[in-house]
């Protein structure tokens, strides 16, 4: 079984994915960190980054991530660009861990925009991280040192929390951690 979860910028997925990795029965693949190595890795995928976004995408072999987020987080089309060229060899990469994993009970996929991409299409579940927008962006702010611009221009490019939910299985809210771990675990025990 493949369990999606998802959730705005600064929702908390990563905490939450945290507390999901204390079950040892089940296997995790974290779709940002994955595009993360094979966006450094992969040779077709530098390829066709420098061909669309410049000699600049890279930087001593490695990419060069405020370069690229400064060209597609203030343009669409340039974000749907980088979608085509990465995802599909992201989820073709998910494919083989799903099968490396097929006896776990279930495989937590994270993916930050599960539903923008098309990938809850392969998820027999779905669970929504939220958390309250101001609390959101204040996250964000202490994480990355970002801008409330550049956070609510990246907030924009992702589906509301209202529209994720209404297609989700499980909601968490995910703003007193005692109480998003008592729903991690809920779900948990739903889930086996």
């Amino acid at each position: 079984m493949v369990v999606g979860i998802t959730g705005g910028i600064g929702s908390g997925k990563s905490t939450v994915v945290k507390m999901f990795s204390q079950f040892k029965d089940i296997a995790i693949y974290i779709a940002d960190d994955e595009a993360k190595n094979l966006m450094n890795s992969s040779n077709e995928i530098k390829t066709k980054l420098i061909s669309e976004f410049g000699n600049d995408t890279y930087k001593n072999n490695q990419l060069n991530r405020p370069y690229l987020a400064d060209i597609v987080f203030k343009n669409k089309e340039k974000l749907t660009v980088l979608n085509t060229i990465v995802h599909p060899i992201v989820n073709n990469h998910l494919q083989d861990f799903i099968k490396q994993n097929s006896n776990k009970k279930y495989i937590l996929y994270e993916n930050a925009i599960l539903f923008e991409n098309g990938s809850n299409s392969f998820c027999d579940k779905i669970i929504t991280v939220t958390a309250p927008e101001d609390l959101r962006i204040q996250r964000v702010k202490k994480r990355d040192n970002s801008t409330i611009e550049a956070i609510k221009n990246r907030i924009k490019n992702q589906w509301s929390q209202n529209k994720k939910t209404l297609q989700s299985h499980y909601v968490i809210k995910n703003i007193i951690l005692s109480d998003t771990e008592a729903q991690v675990l809920k779900i948990h025990n739903y889930l086996t």
